[in-house]
């Protein structure tokens, strides 16, 4: 297992972090589970805003790095700046159940997260084991505080479940993040000396951990290896610079990785006598900084642990079972076998997955798990049997994996080793289809990423591309203009509507015959072109007979050519600045005649009484 922690202080994430995770190493390849904890990630509220909306960028880098190395993302929580991920080999997947998260506020006495702390908790092959992310109060003099916030995020954090309620009570806990603690008494220029020196053991009993570890009951059994690398706080942005500024910050080893195995002495086997030692053993083979990353005032602490249990539950929950190869689409069979005790839904469904995917939701297909028979198989051991329909299947050649995502557990609960898809592209649709399983659905993923609760997406988003714009119509408070998709026209303007529109821009009223004139639809308006005065504006219909031009006088000549959807502009006005205007102009004596769309009904803004906003 490795651990990372990493104050990234509201940077952007670096191009390259493959050094940091070690994975341009052989280590690479004995590694089971990642975890990653950030602290300071950059929460501003525009910031905030589309991280909501989308994964955020430190995310996306870390599962794009990690997926090439078949690592999946098992689960992700974040309090404003303070973000953990946890990683695993994709064959891990069914052997990892009971995930949860959780989260606990102590800034601004606990109504704020820019401290706190955050957690994943999870059984690994039936051991509990639980990762946490913690960022606890700066400065030296809040030594007393930091025991404090520690000793109320491990007391309001629990978990559901017959075993492991409490952040202690799991058998191993990983413990991380920047916990601030500072080096006392020595004055900054002995520090920088015994920095320059490398005689960093004669810091070690001044650090304030390393003391707290042997006087605060709330740490004892935790463990942490020897300090062997340089402080890794306060470093000048950019260099591997000490803190010049005016305030010349003191170097400390704030950012810290341990560990804790769980106290064999309330388990008490037959006879009353304790189990035998060695159940649970944890070895720290790597514990260092990484000076090549600059983009904050922190460096980046990673750490590598074998972990050697004395049991290992080896039996996926479901045991799916295909062919070796897909080459016609009647071969898109899956056969799966559930165990006994399996909690099956009606909402599990079994996905289809590029080698290489990067968490349970980036699927190019999948298929709903709804035998006729599922709940007979499930009774009576039988194999249950899905098939993926012709249009669900990608084209072209490529490796790919079936997993069984349990809906009740929200995890993946069985998958198959890689096997091989080659189906002929067809001559007219076939790049498009490939194209649609390969980038759609891989991004189309992220988005649903965010809601790791849902059940699966809709079949029919399967056959859109992903927008990188939200819909923004979702927000409250907000008025929008329909976008020009919407209406069916074109989304490229000619050249000659960008320029400059009148200030004063008409207002469409169009009765109903003429919208609804034979022949003519939304998606065969042309372009729109603008007189030299820049005050009337030609239309151009196309009909059975050929060109009908429009006068300058008629209403729709006059319309403007943004609600006709001939240019792609979006408006976006608050509802009480909106209401607002319309007071100011009730108070002045007359009322502003509304905007028609179309999908106003007849009539709607005529009379200025009756009209409710």
């Amino acid at each position: 297992i490795t651990v990372v922690t990493w104050n990234v202080g509201t940077a952007m994430p670096p191009n390259d972090v493959t050094s940091l995770l070690h994975l341009n190493t052989g280590e690479t390849n004995d590694v089971d589970m990642i975890a990653i904890g950030l602290q300071e990630v950059n929460s501003k509220i525009n910031k905030r805003l589309k991280d909501a909306l989308f994964t955020d960028q430190w995310s996306e880098l870390f599962m794009d790095v990690l997926s090439p190395f078949h690592f999946i993302l098992v689960s992700t929580v974040r309090m404003q700046g303070v973000i953990l991920l946890v990683f695993a080999k994709y064959y891990h997947l069914p052997f990892l159940h009971d995930i949860q998260t959780d989260c606990t506020r102590t800034g601004l006495g606990g109504y704020w997260g820019n401290k706190g702390g955050v957690s994943v908790r999870l059984s690994i092959f039936g051991h509990m084991v639980c990762f946490l992310n913690c960022h606890l109060p700066a400065h030296l003099e809040k030594a007393e505080q930091r025991k404090e916030d520690f000793t109320t995020i491990l007391h309001m954090q629990q978990f559901e479940g017959p075993v492991a309620n409490g952040i202690l009570d799991h058998d191993l806990v990983f413990w991380f993040g920047d916990l601030n603690f500072r080096i006392e008494s020595l004055d900054i220029c002995f520090v920088k000396y015994a920095i320059d020196s490398n005689v960093l053991s004669q810091l070690w009993e001044k650090d304030q951990l390393n003391i707290a570890k042997s006087t605060w009951p709330v740490l004892r059994g935790f463990q942490e290896g020897p300090l062997n690398f340089p402080p890794t706080f306060k470093f000048d942005v950019g260099t591997n610079k000490y803190d010049s500024s005016a305030k010349k910050r003191k170097p400390a080893w704030t950012d810290r990785i341990l560990w804790k195995i769980k106290s064999p002495s309330k388990e008490l086997g037959t006879g009353g006598h304790r189990p035998s030692q060695g159940m649970l053993s944890v070895s720290q083979l790597c514990y260092c900084s990484h000076m090549e990353y600059t983009v904050s005032d922190h460096k980046p602490v990673a750490a590598i642990f074998a972990v050697q249990f004395a049991s290992k539950v080896d039996k996926p929950l479901v045991e799916i079972y295909v062919a070796d190869e897909w080459s016609r689409p009647e071969q898109a069979v899956v056969r799966y076998k559930m165990a006994v005790g399996f909690h099956r839904s009606s909402w599990d469904w079994i996905g289809l997955y590029r080698v290489g995917f990067r968490h349970p939701k980036d699927y190019v297909s999948y298929v709903w798990a709804r035998s006729d028979d599922g709940e007979r198989c499930l009774e009576k051991q039988l194999y249950a049997q899905v098939m993926f329909s012709e249009e669900a299947l990608p084209k072209g050649n490529g490796e790919y994996i079936l997993g069984y995502y349990s809906n009740t557990s929200s995890s993946i609960a069985g998958v198959t080793e890689p096997f091989q898809i080659s189906l002929p592209r067809s001559e007219e649709g076939g790049s498009s289809t490939d194209s649609s399983g390969s980038s759609s659905e891989e991004d189309d993923s992220t988005l649903v990423l965010l809601a790791p609760k849902s059940r699966s997406p809709s079949p029919g988003k399967m056959k859109r591309h992903r927008s990188r714009s939200p819909s923004l119509a979702k927000f409250q408070g907000l008025i929008l203009r329909p976008s020009s998709r919407d209406r069916g026209t074109s989304r490229s303007p000619s050249p000659q509507n960008r320029r400059s529109l009148p200030m004063s821009i008409p207002t469409i009223h169009l009765p109903q015959e003429k919208l609804g004139h034979p022949g003519v639809n939304s998606k065969e308006l042309g372009q729109a072109s603008e007189g030299p005065e820049g005050s009337s504006f030609y239309q151009t219909l196309q009909e059975q007979g050929g060109l009908r031009r429009i006068s300058a006088d008629s209403s729709l000549a006059r319309a403007d050519p943004r609600n006709l959807g001939l240019l792609p502009a979006l408006r976006l006005e608050m509802i009480d600045q909106v209401l607002g205007r319309q007071r100011e102009t009730a108070d002045q004596g007359y009322y502003p005649c509304p905007r028609m769309s179309p999908t106003s009904p007849p009539g709607y803004g005529t009379s200025p009484e009756g009209n409710s906003p």
